[in-house]
């Protein structure tokens, strides 16, 4: 049959609500369209019809596509999942049949049909077999920003949009991220979504619009909505952080927060949020060089050597109200910014300063997986730093580890200033591990001069390692293999053989 002699179909979106805020052609479809197709609950009544009312004709011939379920309650055979499914089949042979005919279609779609809409549904079952046209509509989100009068993103922001039945958990860690976000699909999904705020930090920001541009359009503080009056025609917002307030709050406190090793994609959900939480960040110049720049926050940087001064100035400023962020690379905990802060806040006048750290990819959990599993059994990490320790002391923990058969994470192997310490390590290394043990140098892990290489402990080139590569050094178990692809991987067994 020729493209000629079949209907044409249209996803039509109609806006939020207000039939004045449909698009022209919107409006020039439906005028056109023999059949207008619109799906509604078993009680009949159809939003979509409602906002296209006026102008339907008695001659068009209407499809009601009518959900067998409205819940995942059901004793369909194959569950919700499968009574929709066979419900979709349904609604789109039955305009297919009009297609056939010749027909033009026009589906209604609150909002944006591709937009969490049912129209998607009958396209992707239909748009590949007749000519179709989608006509985009205001989506309930654009709405809800409007009727709050408030901007939803601005600069580099960026907007999520989430849908309310995600499960908690989820949607806490993406609303503690997100620059500005959406939450749709609430109703009985409300009391989730709440907590998800509340766990998040955002339910003071959180704003509340429900039937945005309808008749029983309500907005409100997102805290003071009543669970029993949430339709699921509503949606949290959080809006644009631009020019949100920030400053001394009374309650002040400091977050030490890992970066992991590298960039943004290193970095968890729960430290992405309390970045962009803070009023202020400290640390390392490096380091909060790769924290985004996020307007109103203030951002104080130093040298890295003098982690004792940052932690005190970080613990003043929480002292004044101010929410602050120490940031660290890497785990906090490891070789790094946790303990310092700790240490002055376990004096006065810190004590009663709230301190909270932020785990982060450790370098050496980085690096391990770049070549496999070199740290598959009992391991150890010591730092080759004797700036904070003796050199002696270092070499008896060395002795003691190798001697133990352990894997071990070497941290801070070299610098301008340090450039015998490697070549020492490798001797004393010597004494208790075989010549051939693998070796992994990782250098600026998912940096953009990012270097894995592995080789054997008798070829450890000290001129071949600097401060930012961390070093693996396999037990006397530890396997290196050559796979099918030619890829060399490192892992070092769990089951370790009995003497």
């Amino acid at each position: 049959m020729s493209e000629q002699q079949t209907g044409r179909l249209y996803g039509v979106g109609l806006g939020p609500g207000d039939p004045s805020l449909m698009t022209v052609r919107a409006v020039e479809v439906i005028a056109e369209a023999d059949v207008i197709a619109y799906h509604s609950a078993r009680h009949g009544r159809s939003i979509a019809r409602s906002i296209a009312e006026r102008h339907l004709r008695p001659d068009h011939i209407e499809e009601r596509l009518v959900y067998p379920v409205t819940t995942e309650s059901t004793d369909h055979p194959g569950g919700y999942r499968g009574a929709m499914e066979e419900f979709y089949a349904d609604a789109a042979a039955r305009l297919a049949t009009h297609l056939e005919a010749g027909r033009t279609v026009a589906v209604l779609a609150e909002g944006d049909p591709l937009f969490y809409g049912s129209y998607m549904h009958m396209h992707k079952r239909l748009a590949d077999r007749y000519p179709t046209e989608v006509v985009p509509g205001v989506t309930s989100v654009s709405a809800a920003a409007a009727r709050l009068g408030a901007p939803l993103v601005e600069g580099e922001e960026v907007l999520t949009v989430l849908p309310g039945t995600l499960p908690e958990e989820e949607l806490t860690a993406r609303l503690a991220t997100a620059d500005a976000a959406a939450v749709m699909k609430l109703g009985r999904t409300f009391p989730a979504v709440r907590r998800a705020l509340e766990r998040s930090g955002r339910l003071a920001d959180a704003r509340y619009v429900e039937r945005a541009t309808m008749n029983a359009e309500r907005t409100a503080p997102l805290a003071e909505v009543d669970p029993e009056s949430v339709p699921y025609f509503s949606m949290a917002v959080l809006p644009s952080r631009v020019d949100a307030p920030r400053g001394a709050s009374g309650v002040g406190e400091v977050v030490v927060i890992g970066l992991g090793p590298a960039g943004p994609l290193w970095l968890t959900p729960e430290a992405r949020g309390e970045l962009a939480a803070a009023d202020d960040l400290v640390g390392y110049t490096t380091y909060l060089d790769r924290v985004p720049v996020r307007p109103g926050q203030r951002r104080h940087s130093s040298d890295n050597k003098v982690e004792a001064v940052r932690a005190e100035f970080a613990l003043d400023l929480a002292r004044r109200g101010r929410r602050v962020a120490v940031v660290s690379s890497g785990d906090p905990g490891v070789f790094a910014m946790a303990t310092a802060v700790l240490e002055a806040a376990c004096e006065d006048p810190y004590r009663e300063v709230p301190v909270r750290i932020v785990p982060g990819m450790t370098a050496a959990h980085a690096a391990a997986a770049r070549v496999g599993a070199p740290l598959g059994h009992d391991y150890a990490v010591i730092s080759l730093s004797d700036r904070l320790k003796p050199w002696e002391v270092i070499a008896e923990r060395l002795r003691a580890a190798a001697a133990a058969d352990l894997v071990l994470a070497l941290y801070n192997p070299g610098s301008r200033s340090r450039v015998w310490q490697v070549g020492k390590a490798r001797e004393l290394l010597l004494e208790h591990r075989a010549p051939d043990t693998p070796v992994v140098l990782g250098r600026d892990i998912g940096g953009p001069g990012e270097r894995v290489r592995i080789v054997r402990l008798a070829d450890l080139d000290p001129a071949q390692v600097d401060m930012r590569t961390i070093i693996l050094v396999g037990s006397s178990q530890t396997r290196t293999a050559r796979r099918g692809d030619g890829t060399e991987v490192v892992w070092t067994p769990r089951r370790y053989p009995e003497t």
